[in-house]
């Protein structure tokens, strides 16, 4: 399953999501946010070959939010969930930081994940019990681990609560500070190494499913804001606190937990 879902990812990415590269316009959702006519075809490309991989409920982006419930709910014993792009802000302004992300979820919880950034090529991809790679090579890829104060953090202070947000701008705990905008890419470049610290303060299934088995089959550790099992709580807005390093981790947690 994992080889066939990486070689459709692959496909989509650079015969759906390139050729659209720069030249989409945006369009607005009823909630204010946008999407282009690669999203949306992307979305669908995906959905027709993942039905032929397994015939499980399909949830993602780029539908309603009753679609999506509903496909969340028949999809206890199997569920594919998808992000056709992720970073539809970079995608359209031209930076080259997003990425596909394909997910198959048991029970709520992430089997496979498979995050592509088909600008930079970049294939993520990790199966539950067997590793996390980068193109082929295990993560992580810089096991180096600082100190919580020469730390480089990858956060995103708009989803945070304003009191957190402005302890984190104002007194940062950590040397450095990045947030590029695809929530899939920052957990994989948790799992690399390239990050030492994560912290986001809410993501949708797309946003996570993927990301969060490949930090965790790189070794990474991850809690919720208010749950030590990253896994409880509302799938719809689940906050995460990560780093690859568990004695990083336990003082990275324990700093934002202080601090809410």
């Amino acid at each position: 399953m994992l080889e066939k879902v990486v070689a459709l990812v692959k496909e989509v990415g650079q015969e759906v999501i390139m050729p659209r590269y720069l030249k989409v316009k945006r369009q607005y959702k009823s909630d204010g946010s946008f999407f282009t006519e690669a999203d949306v075809t992307a979305q669908n490309v995906l959905f027709d070959g993942l039905r032929k991989i397994d015939a499980v409920p399909l949830l993602g982006e780029e539908m309603s939010r009753e679609e999506q419930e509903i496909q969340w709910i028949n999809g206890t014993d199997g569920l594919w969930s998808v992000d056709p792009i992720d970073g539809t802000s970079n995608f359209f302004n031209g930076l080259p930081y997003f990425s596909i992300s394909v997910a198959y979820l048991v029970q709520g919880k992430s089997v496979l994940g498979v995050v592509y950034n088909p600008a930079t090529h970049e294939m993520f991809y990790a199966q539950k019990g067997s590793g996390a790679f980068l193109n082929g090579v295990r993560l992580p890829l810089n096991t180096y681990v600082p100190d919580l104060k020469s730390a480089m953090a990858n956060v995103d202070l708009k989803r945070l609560d304003r009191k957190l947000a402005a302890t984190v701008a104002a007194y940062p705990p950590y040397a450095s500070q990045r947030n590029y905008g695809a929530s899939t890419l920052e957990w994989c470049y948790i799992a690399a190494g390239y990050f030492d610290l994560y912290l986001h303060g809410g993501q949708k299934p797309w946003d996570y499913a993927a990301g969060s088995l490949i930090l965790s089959e790189a070794g990474g550790n991850m809690s919720g804001f208010d749950h030590d099992d990253y896994w409880a709580g509302t799938p719809w807005r689940r906050s995460v606190i990560a780093a690859l390093d568990a004695k990083l981790f336990t003082q990275w947690r324990d700093w934002v937990r202080a601090n809410r």
